[in-house]
């Protein structure tokens, strides 16, 4: 029988939580210079340059302490944070993963997060230990920075201001919704707004262009029959899994553990995939969406199609940015999912 997700309860050591904070494997070996940037949107190249800069300023030898706050993007420097705003599939998070290999600094002195890692981080380890288990690193990078939550808004906000104290530099990315980008730039202004005192430690670089995970593409693969789901799930590494036993599942492991849940795994089987309208059960799917995105692990999914895994209240509401990644991520996934199928099926289909 294949491997259940739901059967994996991983007990993670407190310390594995910091040290696994580096660039996931989709973009472990990633550098400036595979970013495709679009010729026809040049915030893209200026995104790049802006990256580059700020990664090269890192290897002047001032740890990080001269006190100039800079706000363009030009004028990035030793003392200003980064901050790359955009819509989703832009490419943000290969930029923030090559500014950390770029950076002159030691791999065990920088760190790579996402935002809900780290509100899952202090959950785990408590506010002051974070702040001194991060105060040991130079760089600090922080992907998909999220203000739909106010109460995590404010807890990650305070930790980074504690880090920017102490001498560490600070880059981050951000969503903007895709109806919003012409309307202020939703991510940026709320930063500047909510966060008054750090937003000033950054340069706010913009990162226009189309979601290049959907160029060309159709919306969302085809659901694949729940029986062809469970004869396909074979090999070392594969998964099947009830999609409501699952979820159940994760409800019962800290956030922080979805990525080692998925250690050893290479595909994941899904039966049963319906619509969620519950939105604990669905943010919680989104962390693990994420975390299924980082490993590039494809999804073969049955059930509803996944551009509707989320129901239209909770794509209206107030996590719709996590939903919209989400449903992002998982489409893209499952493509890669069904791609694995073709062996499986009977030479009518």
């Amino acid at each position: 029988m294949p491997d259940r997700l739901a059967d994996r309860r991983p007990d993670v050591p407190a310390g594995r939580l910091v040290t696994d904070m580096v660039p996931p494997p989709r973009f472990r070996h990633v550098g400036f210079d595979g970013y495709r940037a679009d010729p026809a949107v040049p915030s893209q190249a200026e995104a790049v340059a802006a990256a580059r800069a700020f990664a090269a300023a890192l290897g002047d030898g001032d740890g990080g302490r001269r006190r100039g706050w800079f706000r363009r993007a030009e004028a990035a420097a030793p003392g200003a944070g980064l901050y790359l705003d955009g819509g989703f599939g832009v490419g943000k998070t290969h930029l923030l993963a090559s500014l950390w290999h770029a950076a002159p600094v030691p791999p065990e002195r920088k760190l790579f997060a996402t935002f809900v890692e780290l509100t899952n981080l202090a959950g785990a380890l408590g506010f002051a230990a974070t702040v001194e288990a991060l105060s040991a690193h130079r760089l600090v990078c922080v992907d998909e920075f999220e203000l739909d939550d106010p109460g995590d808004t404010v807890l990650v906000s305070t930790l980074l201001g504690r880090l920017s104290e102490r001498g560490v530099r600070l880059a981050a990315t951000s969503n903007t919704l895709p109806g919003q980008l012409g309307e202020g730039r939703f991510a940026a202004a709320d930063f500047l707004r909510e966060i008054q005192a750090l937003a000033a430690r950054f340069a706010v670089v913009r990162v226009d262009g189309d979601d290049y995970r959907h160029r060309g593409l159709p919306a969302a693969p085809e659901p694949v029959p729940d029986d062809l789901v469970a004869a396909s799930a074979t090999g070392e590494g594969v998964t099947l899994d009830d999609f409501d036993a699952l979820a159940a599942h994760l409800a019962t492991v800290h956030p922080s553990r979805y990525g080692p849940l998925l250690d050893g795994v290479r595909r994941v089987h899904l039966r049963g995939v319906r619509t969620v309208d519950d939105q604990s059960t669905a943010l919680r799917l989104v962390v693990l969406a994420d975390r299924l995105y980082d490993r590039d692990l494809p999804v073969v999914a049955g059930g509803v199609p996944l551009d509707r895994l989320f129901t239209p209240e909770l794509l209206a509401g107030g996590y719709r940015k996590k939903y919209f990644r989400a449903v992002s991520r998982l489409t893209a996934l499952g493509r890669d999912g069904a791609a694995t199928l073709t062996s499986h099926r009977p030479p009518w289909r």
